[in-house]
């Protein structure tokens, strides 16, 4: 049996525990994005860690239920951590 490439993860399925294979986390975050974006409070998606493993954070103004309840805790089989920042705002360009 050949060896696992790096750009496919296996993950416990959570009906049963079997293996699925999913998309690099890469590729996860170009699908999705824009669609986790469009939500209203959403300020940011990026790439992370969790327990060791990789996962996708979505930033949020005010991590309000009615918001939380939009994101899923799963996305393709990488964790969402959903992290409370408030509104992101650009830095003068002449910071010195």
């Amino acid at each position: 049996m050949g060896a696992e490439n790096c750009t496919t993860k296996k993950y416990s399925d959570q009906m049963g525990g079997n293996s699925i294979s999913v998309k690099p986390i890469e590729e996860v975050l170009t699908i999705n994005t824009k669609g986790l974006m469009s939500l209203p409070g959403v300020v940011g998606v990026a790439q992370g860690v969790w327990e060791g493993k990789p996962c996708i954070i979505v930033y949020v103004t005010k991590k309000e239920s009615s918001l939380v309840k939009k994101i899923p805790e799963i996305l393709e089989g990488y964790r969402i951590i959903i992290e409370e920042t408030g509104k992101f705002k650009a830095l003068p360009k002449n910071q010195d």
